[in-house]
């Protein structure tokens, strides 16, 4: 994955009131830790990291007043109205060094028809090299049947990615459609229409 260069300004003035006027700004509060150094507080451009976060395990570089920082957004904050980003944890990583992340699951095929498909597990927990981290990963369904499970085991894996979940995890299922109570009822009405014609010419 290519990595997103992001310019920053440290960070000196502290509490709801500077966060406030650092969003006026178009800043966007954050904290860089990692490797045991001291948090490092920064204020990040507001529209270039909103797009850069767009991309699960972003790997960004950081020019913090002219010293750079590789980083990975660990934990994004949002207002939970207007879903702007309001403060971001990075996590400082190495060229070479594996990191554990939460990856999504990309399904590819259709399965049999009339079958619904149930995705239980829409991210699992993978080791890999910082700098290569796939933004998704991939299982295929094509033609699979009712009562079908797709395991972690059936993900398709980039090389250098290691699943840190149990092979057997059931990341998906194939069912039959759920019959509602009106649909069934209905077929109780019908079975009964039918049955009455026979009733009668009985007696």
């Amino acid at each position: 994955m290519s990595d997103l260069k992001l310019s920053a300004e440290v960070r000196r003035e502290f509490g709801k009131g500077a966060a406030r006027r650092a969003r006026r700004n178009e800043q966007i509060p954050a904290v860089i830790y990692g490797h045991g150094a001291e948090p490092l507080h920064v204020l990040l451009p507001a529209k270039a990291t909103t797009l850069a976060l767009r991309t699960a395990n972003a790997l960004l570089t950081l020019d913090v007043e002219g010293e750079q920082h590789l980083a990975l957004a660990k934990d994004i904050q949002r207002n939970p109205l207007l879903q702007i980003i309001e403060h971001v944890d990075l996590l400082t990583v190495r060229q070479g060094e594996k990191v554990q992340v939460d990856v999504s699951v990309h399904v590819d095929g259709e399965i049999a028809a009339g079958a619904v498909f149930n995705l239980e597990h829409p991210t699992v927990l993978v080791e890999a090299d910082a700098t290569h981290l796939p933004e998704n990963l991939t299982v295929n369904v094509e033609g699979r049947e009712v009562g079908e499970h797709v395991h972690a085991s059936d993900l398709v894996l980039p090389k250098g990615v290691a699943l840190l979940v149990d092979a057997d995890t059931i990341i998906a299922t194939v069912s039959a459609p759920a019959v509602t109570e009106e649909a069934a009822e209905g077929e109780v009405a019908e079975e009964g229409a039918e049955a009455a014609p026979a009733e009668e010419s009985a007696e």
